[in-house]
């Protein structure tokens, strides 16, 4: 078996917190063009510059429609439900903790910790400094949920009536003909 010589490249790490918030927000909250580029607005046009790739990469000028501007400019718009940073490898959603236990396991690590679900109301004691579970007119007692209601078609439902057994297969159930 033959060794393998690797050259590794690390980066210098990050000065701080400041430094690594200025990092993320260039490419967490980049816009499809900054105000800078843009060099005249006129009644039917909009001129701004842009790097030419193709031209040794020479910043030239363009002027369009504002119609044009405004579908070039739109093509930057995620659809719903895409966001511009998520986690991958490792830390990608699905399977995440299967993925963090094995990895434990095989660097002969504790196992991790298990996660901890703090209720709403210590939550909300923690954010606001208020005790929302004591009775609002004595001060004193403690309130306690019996049950919760949804208003549904205004008819108000209690919600562990409700039957949410969901279905794996959400396409419409094969059609059955009685002889």
């Amino acid at each position: 078996m033959s060794e393998i010589r690797w050259n590794v490249h690390a980066n210098a790490p990050f000065g701080g917190p400041a430094q690594i918030l200025e990092y993320l927000g260039r490419y967490t909250h980049k816009t499809a063009i900054t105000a800078h580029r843009i060099k005249e607005i006129t009644g039917t046009s909009i001129t701004f510059t842009y790097k030419d790739y193709a031209d040794d990469n020479k910043q030239k000028q363009m002027t369009v429609s504002h119609e044009e501007f405004a579908r070039r400019f739109e093509q930057h718009i995620l659809p719903k439900r895409f966001v511009k940073i998520r986690h991958g490898g490792y830390l990608a959603h699905n399977g995440k903790n299967k993925r963090i236990a094995a990895i434990h396991e095989q660097l002969k690590l504790p196992s991790p910790m298990a996660k901890v679900i703090i209720p709403f109301s210590l939550q909300m004691l923690q954010r606001t400094g208020e005790d929302y579970s004591l009775c609002p007119i004595c001060k004193a007692g403690k309130m306690e949920r019996i049950a919760s209601y949804l208003n549904h078609n205004g008819t108000l439902v209690n919600i562990n009536d409700l039957n949410r057994q969901r279905t794996k297969n959400k396409a419409s159930p094969p059609l059955t003909t009685t002889s």
